[in-house]
């Protein structure tokens, strides 16, 4: 399990990864990593999130990530069907449990639109013959992956030897065929599995692909009190920017310091992070409270809300310091330096931005300025 000293959930696993350790002492090793002592191995399991467990099965070069629960039971469960997944690849018996068929959802010419077309999760489709070798030999790992990505990624499967028109409209030409289709809006353009024909190779094609092709997070102007418990208490750390003055930085200007926070909140999606902006002094007792504006405008700090904890961008505001900053946070943040936050202060509500540049102040008539003596 890769951690962060300072993540909630970390923390919440810690009990059940001890007692999952001690029951599997001798049988399967069990181990922690500390990833802000130790960046490099983090970054070399593309570690995104914490905790993150990783599972090394027979073959240590292919470790797959473990998506299920984090609770004792879950993961007993998890590791004897490592366990005896192990024992059956080694002896060449068995074959999947029966509970993992159900999860492998069965799709037809009258089902697909509403079930596949009309969803906003991702789906994965094998196309498939009763008849055809490849495909038997890929269902035992078909319904191995489809319980593994439960809740992350829908796999299903669809005889194309019966539902034709689903068939013909994707082009179908072989069998199997398998076609991603991303979470959100669909198209007719669904992307054409590459990968290997196991579990395994599944799953870890899936993940990346369903990671890449999630929704960017919202960036939020920071209008009312709720904005900023939601970004920050709610999530394992909020990303605070604070932009100058409208009279400063007018809306061209600002609407590039927020796509430029777009791209690299999209970058760093699956970190789960909040993302909220403001403009400078609009709320300044939050500003006085984290301890930034003072070097100037446009700032970023990041605050840890339960653990009352932030750091604060120090170089650039620009696409290379920005992204080294929350690159950084993303694999532990171990060399940032981190300072206290007393609390954060209550929050007045203000009107959003219209999007429009300042309006220049009218200058006064001088006769308007004429005293009567």
């Amino acid at each position: 399990m890769f951690y962060a000293s300072w993540c909630g959930h970390s923390k919440n696993a810690a009990p059940d990864w001890k007692r999952f350790a001690t029951n599997f002492k001798g049988i399967i090793k069990v181990g922690a990593v500390d990833s802000e002592n130790n960046p490099t191995v983090t970054q070399r399991f593309s570690v995104q999130g914490f905790p993150t467990i990783v599972i090394f099965g027979d073959n240590k070069h292919s470790p797959k990530p473990y998506t299920g629960g984090r609770d004792i039971d879950h993961l007993n469960k998890e590791a004897l069907r490592e366990l005896t997944s192990l024992v059956k690849s080694r002896t060449g018996s068995g074959s999947s449990d029966d509970s993992d068929k159900d999860d492998v959802i069965e799709l037809t010419d009258s089902n697909f639109d509403e079930m596949v077309l009309n969803s906003q999760e991702p789906w994965l489709v094998e196309f498939f013959a009763p008849w055809c070798g490849h495909c038997k030999n890929l269902k035992p790992h078909w319904d191995k992956a489809a319980r593994e990505l439960k809740g992350t990624v829908k796999l299903a499967a669809l005889d194309a030897t019966v539902h034709s028109r689903m068939a013909q409209k994707y082009g179908i030409r072989g069998y199997p065929t398998i076609k991603f289709f991303p979470a959100g809006p669909k198209t007719d353009d669904p992307i054409d599995y590459d990968g290997a024909r196991s579990a395994d190779a599944i799953v870890a094609w899936a993940m990346e692909k369903a990671d890449a092709s999630a929704p960017a997070p919202e960036i939020v102007e920071l209008t009312s009190a709720s904005i900023l418990k939601e970004a920050c208490e709610d999530r394992p750390l909020c990303i605070i920017s604070v932009f100058p003055m409208l009279f400063d930085c007018q809306s061209e200007c600002r609407k590039k310091y927020l796509d430029l926070l777009k791209s690299e909140a999209d970058k760093f999606k699956k970190q789960k992070w909040g993302w909220i902006w403001t403009e400078a002094l609009k709320h300044s007792n939050l500003e006085n409270a984290l301890d930034i504006g003072g070097s100037g405008y446009p700032a970023m700090v990041a605050v840890h809300g339960r653990k009352k904890k932030r750091t604060t961008l120090r170089g650039a505001y620009s696409s290379a310091g920005v992204h080294d900053f929350l690159r950084q946070l993303s694999v532990g943040g171990a060399t940032l330096p981190l300072y206290d936050v007393n609390s954060l202060p209550e929050i007045k509500t203000v009107e959003p931005w219209d999007g429009k540049d300042a309006q220049p102040i009218e200058e006064q008539d001088d006769d308007d300025l004429k005293v009567e003596l």
